[in-house]
């Protein structure tokens, strides 16, 4: 199996290349998504410190995002583009990203790497996960960064007979790899993710889409 992955600056380009692939009759458990929320843009959530966005209706900890993403459970406020995908979404907190709201196979193996790990295991799983579907160490570092600055990361698992017409989609809705994305970051300074690093500011997260409008 092969991964097409692709960083957006806007949840609403994520959105809608995912509302394209399947649409193109790519099958919802092959995409993944997730994307910043430190804007609020997923509808009806709360902090992921909450116990209700979390989930945890019975008290037992279980995380949404989880939940959702293993078992198709709905948290509601998606409506429209990709709604197979969607009504999966869930919510985490990721040390050194912030909020998330995220589905799909990527965010399944995400919290299953981190599973009874201590606080910051989330983004070990992220980067796990990201390397375990075939990225490079540098790739899964760039996307992790991405998301940081306010992306939307969009993956796709394929037998490769697809994988042309799955980049053109992705593409095709201003995505970008880490090859390209990771040249910017890495000229105005960047050289890793640092899970230790502060959490961007919904202004601060502006102006970095603005930087490449």
């Amino acid at each position: 199996m092969a991964t097409v992955t692709r960083l957006y600056d806007t949840h609403t380009e994520a959105l809608n290349a995912i509302s394209d692939l399947e649409a193109a009759g790519i099958r919802a458990d092959d995409i993944s998504i997730v994307s910043n929320n430190t804007d609020n843009w997923h509808a009806g959530h709360r902090h992921p410190d909450d116990t209700h966005a979390r989930g945890d209706r019975n008290g037992d900890g279980e995380n949404d995002v989880a939940d959702g993403a293993g078992k198709g459970a709905t948290t509601g406020g998606v409506l429209g583009a990709g709604a197979g995908l969607l009504a999966g979404l869930g919510m985490l907190a990721i040390p050194g990203v912030g909020p998330v709201v995220a589905a799909g196979w990527l965010a399944s193996t995400a919290i299953g790497a981190a599973a009874g790990a201590a606080a910051g295991g989330a983004t070990g799983g992220i980067l796990g996960a990201l390397k375990e579907a075939g990225h490079s160490d540098e790739d899964a570092h760039v996307y992790a960064e991405g998301i940081r600055r306010g992306g939307t990361l969009v993956s796709v698992k394929t037998s490769g007979d697809d994988e042309n017409r799955i980049e053109q989609i992705l593409d095709g809705h201003r995505g970008f790899d880490a090859a390209t994305r990771g040249e910017a970051y890495r000229s105005s300074g960047w050289s890793a993710f640092d899970p230790g690093a502060g959490v961007y500011s919904s202004d601060e997260i502006s102006r970095e889409r603005a930087r490449y409008r």
